[in-house]
C-alpha cells in the first residue's frame, strides 16, 4: 500500500454537529456525533465565534482537548449569533472541520425556575413531576369514579399553574416544551394580583362564554385585547400556537394569520420595565407574536392546561448552572 494512502487512512472523519440536542442560551451546550465506522479518537477541539459583532469578536475562539461529544461553551452574549465548528484529532492528526453550524442566543438573560408546588394548583389535575421541571394534566380520580353520570356536557376545567420565582424589574428569558398532543394549553406571563383571582374563583369551561384568558364574555374580547392587561397568554393545542384573535387584524372567519405551527420549544421573554411580552420559536429564536401586558406587582410565567397534555421546562431553564457528563 502507498504511504500516500496510509496517510489518508489515519485523517479522522471530521465529526457532525448534531443540532437536535444542541441549545445556546447565556451558555452553549453543543453536541456532536462521529461517523459510524470511524476509529477512536483521542479528544476534539471546538471552535466558535460571533457574527455580526466587532472584529475582535468575530475571531474564531477555541476550546481545546475536549474529551467526549459534547461540551458546554460559557459567557455568551445575548440577542446575538454564533457559528460553531468540530475536528477530532488521533494521534496529532486533525481532521478537517465539521461543517458549520448557526444557532441564536435568546434575547435576555436566563430566568431559572420550576414549577411552583404551593401555588393552589389542583393536585388531582395537575400531576407535578419529583423534579418539578414536568406538569401533566389528568381527569382525576373523582372525575373517573362519577363517570357513569357523564353522558352529554363539557365538564372539563382549565387548571393554571405558575413558576415558583417571579419577575418584578429587568428581562428574562424561559423555554419550555409542550407536549403535541396535548389537548389545550395556555402560556404566557400573568401578575400575582391576576393569578389569585384566576386560582381563587375556578371556572369550567362548559360555556365559550367564559374564559379566563379574557375575563370578559365573547362580545367584549377584541376590546379587551386592544388594551393592556396584567396577563398574555397564547393557546398552543392540535400541534399548532394561536395568538389572541384581536392581535391580528383579519376579516371574519380568517384564522390564516392567527394559527402559527406549534414550535418544538417555545421561548417567553418578558421585558418588565418595557411592559412588553415576546414569545419565540426556541430553536430558530423567531420572534412569533408581541405585545404590550401591564407589569403590575410581580409577573409569574404561567401555564393553564384543558384536558390531557403536558408541559417540560428546559434543563438550561431549571438549573443554575449543569454539568454535562
Amino acid at each position: 500500500m502507498a504511504t500516500g494512502e496510509t496517510h489518508h487512512e489515519e485523517v479522522p472523519d471530521p465529526p457532525v454537529v448534531d443540532l437536535s440536542r444542541c441549545r445556546v442560551y447565556n451558555e452553549g451546550l453543543i453536541h456532536w456525533r462521529l461517523s459510524e465506522d470511524s476509529l477512536p479518537t483521542d479528544h476534539h477541539i471546538v471552535e466558535f465565534r460571533k457574527l455580526g459583532g466587532k472584529e475582535e469578536e468575530s475571531q474564531w475562539r477555541s476550546m481545546e482537548r475536549v474529551y467526549g461529544c459534547s461540551t458546554v461553551v460559557s459567557n455568551l452574549d445575548s440577542d446575538s449569533r454564533y457559528t460553531f465548528r468540530v475536528k477530532s484529532c488521533r494521534n496529532n492528526t486533525f481532521s478537517p472541520c465539521s461543517p458549520e453550524v448557526t444557532l441564536n442566543t435568546p434575547p435576555a438573560a436566563v430566568f431559572s425556575f420550576l414549577f411552583n408546588e404551593k401555588c393552589g394548583f389542583s393536585a388531582e389535575r395537575l400531576q407535578l413531576s419529583k423534579r418539578r421541571d414536568s406538569v401533566e394534566s389528568v381527569a382525576g380520580m373523582s372525575f373517573l369514579l362519577s363517570a357513569e353520570r357523564v353522558h352529554t356536557g363539557s365538564y372539563i376545567c382549565l387548571d393554571y399553574i405558575i413558576g415558583d420565582t417571579g419577575i418584578s424589574h429587568g428581562r428574562h428569558y424561559w423555554a419550555f416544551r409542550v407536549e403535541p398532543s396535548s389537548y389545550m394549553v395556555k402560556v404566557g406571563v400573568a401578575s400575582d394580583s391576576k393569578l389569585t383571582e384566576w386560582f381563587h374563583n375556578p371556572r369550567d369551561t362548559s360555556s365559550p362564554r367564559y374564559d379566563h384568558d379574557s375575563g370578559h364574555d365573547s362580545g367584549s374580547e377584541d376590546a379587551c385585547y386592544e388594551m393592556s392587561q396584567p396577563f398574555t397568554l397564547v393557546t398552543v393545542g392540535m400541534g399548532r400556537l394561536v395568538i389572541p384573535k384581536a392581535s391580528i387584524t383579519a376579516a371574519a372567519g380568517d384564522h390564516g394569520n392567527r394559527v402559527l405551527p406549534m414550535p418544538q420549544r417555545i421561548g417567553v421573554c418578558l421585558d418588565y420595565d418595557a411592559g412588553r411580552v415576546f414569545f419565540y420559536d426556541g430553536d430558530t429564536m423567531r420572534c412569533l407574536y408581541e405585545r404590550q401586558v401591564e407589569c403590575s406587582g410581580t409577573m409569574f410565567p404561567a401555564f393553564a392546561l384543558l384536558g390531557g397534555g403536558a408541559v417540560h421546562l428546559e434543563e438550561f431553564i431549571t438549573a443554575k448552572r449543569l454539568s454535562y457528563m
